[in-house]
């Protein structure tokens, strides 16, 4: 952050910032749910194998071992990829809120006679 640009500029930039950043985090918070549900299936597939309600056959099992860790995997990197783009939002945000209150900005009466109910 420059303290020379105008500080429109510089807000509007982080506004910017801040929309790519959330759809970053929902595009995570999509891909963890499919991770959840991927070792959801993936648990109750070999839960099923162990209880004999599911014959263990090889090709079965390795879809079922594929799904709960691959699930794993993405639901931790996912998580952490989130966390560091929520941090990355709240640093934004307060950087936006500094702009604006370096902007001393006044409250506009409108004219307009309140009337009490």
């Amino acid at each position: 952050m420059s303290d020379d640009g105008d500080p429109h500029d510089e807000i509007a930039r982080l506004e910017t910032q801040i929309e790519a950043l959330a759809e970053t985090v929902e595009g995570c918070r999509k891909i963890m749910l499919a991770a959840k549900v991927a070792i959801a299936a993936g648990g109750l597939l070999i839960l099923a194998m162990i209880l004999g309600l599911v014959r263990p056959e090889l090709a079965s099992l390795s879809g079922a071992t594929a799904a709960l860790l691959g699930g794993i995997v993405f639901l931790g990197s996912n998580r952490s990829t989130s966390d560091q783009a929520l941090a990355k939002i709240k640093k934004a945000e307060a950087a936006r809120a500094a702009l604006i209150d370096r902007l001393e900005l006044r409250a506009v009466d409108s004219g307009l006679a309140r009337q009490d109910s």
